[in-house]
């Protein structure tokens, strides 16, 4: 018999298949009964589970190796198996003990009144099952058919990346976020996915229809509801030629107005046979790419040689580059603090390169000789005060200056802001920026009071909220007044449902992931600016 389930879109698109539910295969294990064979256990579980993580960060873009590092951190933290190995010399089982300590563990994440901390327990569940796998010799990453619809309660990040999707599928999940990581990875790599179904996992099996762009999971459908489902397919079929057609032409509204293209670019391999036409330039390339702890920070050299082939690529088009962004859930150990009460209001993005003059200064010598081979731009992320800015230019201009007289080809360029703070947004007609971007995900977590990764508060997560708009048009009507660019480079840049919108507020430059570009250049030509629409958000 049909049964139908409403949940919230996280990644469009429509899959037919076998509901596989994803759970966690159990096996006994036999303790030896030595705390010294235990904590050995132990560690070589940690180690292994290390190297998992790492195996799939060498494999995974940048959006995606950035969580996994994430992951990697807390394990590399003594104090996260202390509890363990405290258990294990009272006389537990390596695998209990580190239940139970990660279970403890869990349960204060849960408790906090942090939003950041509650939705970084989803992390810790992996870690538990991670390591608890390699103790017990249980498997963790199941055996996951090919263009299955793939079921669970939640999924961690390195679960989802762990999975082959080249051959199609689907993911739905009974609770998550549709602003979570994983919802942002399943949009990248254009797997359909619904969040926040609702029911037990039990009730998901046998043969489904996915339509994600509704947020409807269909189990056991009748010949009618296949037919319907075959018609919207085709449609949607149609649609991403037309969308890939569209990409490579320049964006207009159906009055005429031009609106420009951006690319968001977390790594080198994103450009790899992607053809620069489709763009007006890159609006935000996110360098944390490179600061990889596993082989150290990297080098003057070595950034100058990525940034130039970035702005090589773009042939003569504008690159941003926003500078170091780490902190918050992008941690880089040895480098962001650890111990904060909340990393994400703590000392992250330019409060972290001030703070670290040294990797800031190599930095900006990087950028300024790359620029001598483009059009390039630098970005300061996570600005609250016009004087961090001037810290920023003082610092930018004195490397110049150095490179300069040692005869190293170098160009000052213009830095620019992300709009990503209240403060900074409520106050932006006080920077001395050259061009401003708006950071729509953090911006709207700030102003919303609601973390993008928390399911239980990510309809008050809206970027396209009235609050949002009205601090866009603000932005905007700042920078238009300054005569300075002003651009749009959060996900709702490259939402096609948004666009109308975010047009309305004055904004005509977007940044998107490349595989939006097709979709958001049709959304663009549907819309007519004539006359100037009213702020509205969109429907719910």
């Amino acid at each position: 018999m049909e049964k139908r389930f409403a949940g919230r879109p996280a990644a469009p698109g429509f899959a037919l298949g076998v509901l596989f539910p994803l759970t966690i295969g159990t096996v006994t294990r036999v303790a030896s009964g030595a705390a010294e064979s235990e904590a050995e256990a132990l560690h070589s579980a940690l180690r292994a589970s290390i190297a998992d993580l790492n195996a799939l960060i060498e494999r995974s873009a940048a959006d995606a190796a950035a969580v996994l590092e994430f992951q990697v951190a807390l394990l590399e933290d003594d104090v996260l198996a202390e509890p363990a190995f405290s258990a294990i010399v009272a006389g537990h089982a390596a695998d209990h003990a580190w239940q139970q300590a990660m279970q403890q563990e869990i349960a204060g994440y849960e408790a906090s009144e942090d939003e950041y901390f509650r939705a970084r327990a989803a992390d810790l569940y992996d870690l538990r099952d991670r390591v608890n796998a390699h103790l017990t010799g249980s498997a963790l990453e199941a055996s996951v058919p090919p263009g299955v619809i793939v079921a669970a309660v939640d999924l961690a990040p390195s679960r989802f990346l762990a999975i082959d999707w080249s051959r199609g599928g689907a993911l739905v999940l009974t609770a998550g976020s549709a602003t979570s990581h994983v919802a942002m990875l399943a949009r990248s790599r254009s797997i359909p996915a619904i969040m926040g179904l609702g029911v037990d996992l039990a009730e998901l099996s046998g043969q489904a229809l996915v339509d994600a762009h509704r947020g409807v999971l269909i189990v056991d459908p009748d010949s009618s509801t296949r037919a319907q489902f075959e018609r919207d397919a085709e449609r949607a079929a149609s649609t991403r030629a037309l969308a890939a057609a569209a990409s490579i032409r320049s964006a207009t509204t159906a009055d005429g107005t031009p609106i420009r293209i951006m690319l968001n670019i977390s790594d080198l391999r994103e450009l790899t046979d992607l053809d620069p036409a489709i763009c007006d330039g890159i609006g935000l390339v996110r360098t944390e790419f490179l600061f990889d702890d596993r082989q150290g920070l990297p080098d003057e050299k070595q950034q100058y040689s990525a940034y130039r082939r970035i702005v090589e690529w773009a042939q003569g088009r504008p690159v941003t580059f926003r500078t170091l962004d780490a902190g918050g859930d992008k941690p880089i150990p040895g480098l962001t603090p650890t111990g904060e009460s909340n990393p994400f209001l703590g000392v992250r993005g330019l409060r972290l390169s001030l703070a670290h003059p040294d990797v800031f200064r190599t930095q900006l010598r990087a950028l300024a000789r790359a620029a001598t081979h483009g059009n390039v731009k630098i970005m300061l992320p996570m600005v609250t005060q016009p004087r961090v800015l001037s810290a920023a230019r003082s610092l930018f201009e004195a490397e110049v200056a150095a490179l300069t007289s040692a005869g190293v080809p170098a160009r000052r360029v213009g830095l620019g802001i992300m709009i990503e703070v209240p403060a900074a947004a409520i106050a932006a007609d006080q920077f001395d920026a050259e061009f401003f971007s708006i950071g729509s995900n953090d911006l709207t977590q700030y102003v919303a009071a609601a973390g993008r990764d928390v399911g239980a508060v990510a309809d008050l997560a809206d970027p396209m909220q009235l609050a949002m708009l009205r601090l866009y048009r603000y932005v905007v009507d700042t920078a238009r007044a300054r005569h300075i660019e002003v651009t749009l480079c959060g996900d709702a840049g490259g939402d096609p449902s948004a666009i109308q919108s975010l047009l309305a507020t004055g904004l005509r430059t977007l940044s998107m992931a490349p595989a939006l570009v097709g979709d958001a250049k049709l959304a663009v030509a549907a819309v007519d600016l004539r006359p100037v629409p009213e702020l509205q958000p969109w429907p719910s």
